[in-house]
């Protein structure tokens, strides 16, 4: 997706080094590696939650990978051996800018998935194992990679339309409205729930458990509120951009925003290179499962 310029303003473009893209796609390559390697490592973390982290972490992965690839057709371009505007150059560059779709998309999907497994979790524990089921889980993850991957190509082949890009607008909008809603409400009944807990007999150790198991519940949905806010916050330069095409392309102001776009694609990248951190920052299974992982690729010692 390459910025292109409407009209001319005062405001030059953000030139951000090349080297800085390489550097944060493969770390954050290497770091979302890591984390899928660890889910399916670790079978304690073979739970619907933890497969939806997964799929993040892989859309992620194709979203570093394909920026950090992109770079790299660029800088074999501004040798000289590439032609910009090549038809086999265009074509590749639709291809990435698909996958690069694709990840955005899966990530919302993730999202709701995730948050739509902690509503579950929290407030219909005795029936969450009937309902949230592997091989449920395995249908709905399906079902968000072979969306996303339709949903992606379609919307690079008609982008140019300001009907397709409305809609793209439209639905990164309405998802972030339906998530947020859910989390609130999540937070909202888990307060209800724990002023109820509390009103319990203190003597049964019913109590206790049920604390316990809401305050485990509570954190993980607190996490992925975390990994929620990073997302939006990396994400909404890049649609504000978009949004801005739109409405006001020959706008001398709007094109100072649009200036900003490779610090805009610097933020959207770091998504990927936050989240890693997140997980392991609050998951205890998780960074158990990295240092055992790491010690072992460092002894040589692997089972």
């Amino acid at each position: 997706m390459n910025n292109t310029s409407v009209t001319k303003s005062d405001c030059p473009d953000v030139k951000v080094p090349i080297p800085l893209f390489f550097t944060i796609g493969l770390v954050s390559l290497a770091e979302n590696l890591l984390v899928v390697v660890a889910v399916i490592r670790n079978r304690n973390l073979h739970s619907p939650m933890y497969c939806f982290i997964c799929s993040l972490a892989a859309f992620n992965t194709i979203a570093s990978l394909t920026k950090t690839w992109e770079n790299l057709m660029l800088v074999f371009a501004d040798v000289g051996q590439l032609e910009k505007k090549g038809f086999s150059e265009t074509k590749l560059d639709d291809v990435m800018d698909s996958l690069l779709l694709m990840s955005f998309i899966g990530s919302i999907f993730s999202f709701l998935a995730i948050a739509v497994d902690r509503y579950i979790t929290i407030f219909h524990a005795l029936q969450y194992h009937n309902i949230m089921t592997m091989r449920r889980t395995r249908a709905i993850l399906g079902v968000i990679w072979t969306t996303c991957g339709a949903s992606a190509a379609i919307m690079v082949r008609f982008f140019a339309s300001k009907f397709i890009m409305t809609c793209f607008v439209v639905f990164f909008v309405v998802s972030l409205a339906i998530i947020c809603f859910l989390y609130v409400y999540m937070f909202m009944l888990a307060r209800v729930h724990a002023r109820k807990i509390a009103a319990l007999p203190t003597s049964g150790g019913k109590k206790c458990r049920c604390q316990r198991w809401r305050s485990s519940s509570m954190r993980g949905a607190l996490t992925l509120t975390i990994l929620f806010g990073t997302f939006v916050v990396c994400w909404a330069p890049f649609f504000l951009h978009l949004i801005i095409i739109m409405v006001c392309p020959m706008n001398p102001y709007c094109e100072c925003y649009r200036s900003l776009f490779q610090l805009h694609m610097v933020l959207l990248m770091s998504h990927a290179l936050i989240d890693p951190a997140i997980y392991a920052f609050r998951s205890a299974e998780l960074r158990q499962t990295f240092r055992k992982m790491l010690l072992c690729s460092i002894w040589k010692q692997c089972s």
